[in-house]
């Protein structure tokens, strides 16, 4: 096996101070190691701080290189960026899905366009500042499986940012801080005093910065106004898909006399209620039993279809004509957005709804006509789902010696968004989709979003909502 030395190691460096330390480390071990910035993005004028975060970035990246010793390179990647990542954000929003850029730009640019050209700069592999980890072992006919294990510092985990990637990706990939706490981290930074060290970690879209998203989305998605209706307590009373959901779920539970839980007590990842174990609640017979139009059926979110009449009366001393809503028992129209596309199922910023006492949420968006639908507090019905399905198109093995076939069923735990505390689920495979069954309701699932699945600490597969 050859040592260190004579192993090529290409760092991607951003100039913030994760990726510095792992440059840092891979030249204390006496790797052949090289860095090479990309810039992706060019339109400041999306950006909140309205200048080039990138020219700050490559100089703070620069210096570094320059204080650890290493060569260093710069590539432009902003065609294929806005190819493969930006065009696709749009193309999602305006369909009314939520994509995540960050999961994209790792599967089409970090291990992909900016690999290749690693590559071509002599790299045998590319390491990044992710707090991941990677292990490799052989199988018995000696074929090398790489596994991709979360971060040792749980507060700062992004396996999840990685989770479309290929084995072919992972066996060129190295993760030289995934065993290391932030804290360390920073401290390695100042002991080897790196300019990045007190650097704030960044925030917003992958290489695009901090961005006002619906303004950034104008940039090819117009803004057409609409209706913000929401939508009372007594809408899911008469809702046949809810009965639906709810009679179901109780039908498989193990004991068939309890309560079926419909509504998460889960409120956000820094409230996050402490993920206690107490089994699952469902029986595998029963859930196996199922039906596949049963369980794409169970999968399906509430369709909000609440019509609102007129009437006319008179009005003030002189009775002047005008025209109001009727009152609905389902819903009120409460407002005015700007286009449908622009918002995402458990959002809350950005509503300007008043007359509330507590917060109100986007549960719902219908781009056809343009409506967004909303609830009130943390607890509405319309914020929860149980159930969410994959289509076969999208399912992603990470270990692709572990892709289930259709009718087998296993435990695993799964995340639908990136901080969010490993869930407990069931996963069904069938022939059309994958199907993963929540023990306790989730708040917010969102097409587009990426949910992963976690055997420990091994993520195993992912796929778009």
């Amino acid at each position: 096996m050859a040592d260190n030395a004579q192993i090529k190691v290409c760092i991607g460096l951003s100039g913030g101070v994760d990726s510095s330390v792992a440059a840092l480390l891979l030249k204390q071990q006496a790797y052949d190691v090289f860095a090479l910035f990309m810039q992706n993005w060019h339109d400041a004028s999306t950006t909140l701080h309205g200048d080039c975060e990138w020219e700050e970035d490559r100089f703070v990246a620069e210096m570094v290189a320059r204080k650890i010793g290493i060569p260093f390179y710069f590539v432009d990647l902003s065609k294929e960026y806005r190819r493969r990542v930006v065009d696709y954000m749009f193309d999602e929003y305006e369909k009314g899905r939520t994509p995540n850029p960050d999961v994209l730009c790792n599967r089409e640019i970090k291990f992909d366009a900016f690999l290749k050209c690693a590559k071509n700069l002599g790299a045998d592999y590319v390491a990044t500042g992710h707090y991941c980890r990677k292990e490799t072992f052989e199988t018995e006919d000696g074929q090398k499986i790489y596994r991709l294990l979360a971060g040792t510092d749980s507060n700062k985990d992004q396996s999840y940012f990685l989770c479309q990637l290929s084995q072919d990706q992972l066996s060129q990939a190295m993760f030289p801080i995934g065993d290391i706490v932030k804290p360390e981290v920073r401290r390695l930074a100042h002991e080897a005093d790196l300019p990045s060290a007190d650097k704030k970690d960044s925030q917003g879209i992958c290489f695009v910065g901090k961005v006002d998203l619906p303004t950034f989305l104008q940039q090819k998605l117009k803004p057409c106004e609409g209706d913000v209706v929401e939508v009372y307590d007594a809408y899911y009373a008469d809702n046949e898909q809810y009965a639906f959901v709810r009679d179901t779920l109780a039908s498989i539970l193990k004991d068939g006399g309890a309560d079926v839980k419909l509504i998460t007590d889960y409120i956000s990842e820094d409230k996050a209620v402490p993920v206690i174990s107490g089994g699952c609640p469902f029986d595998e017979d029963k859930l196996s039993s199922l039906s596949d139009g049963q369980l794409f059926r169970l999968s399906q979110p509430v369709d909000y279809d609440i019509r609102f009449e007129t009437e006319t009366y008179r009005s003030g001393r002189k009775h002047i004509k005008k025209t109001r809503y009727k009152e609905n028992p389902y819903g009120k129209i409460v407002g005015r957005h700007d286009g449908a596309q622009f918002y995402t199922i458990g959002q809350r910023k950005g509503l300007n709804i008043g007359g509330h006492k507590d917060s109100v949420f986007v549960i719902g968006t219908d781009i056809p006509r343009n409506i967004i639908y909303v609830g009130e507090g943390h607890t509405h019905k319309g914020l929860s789902r149980s159930c969410l399905r994959i289509d076969p198109s999208e399912i992603h093995w990470i270990r692709p010696d572990l892709a289930m076939t259709p009718g087998e069923v296993r435990r695993y735990r799964v995340r639908i968004r990136y901080r969010q505390p490993l869930q407990d689920a069931t996963v069904i495979m069938r022939s059309n989709g994958l199907y993963i069954l929540f023990d306790s309701p989730q708040r917010g699932i969102t097409p587009g979003q990426f949910a992963a699945w976690y055997d420990g600490d091994e993520m195993i597969g992912s796929g778009v909502i």
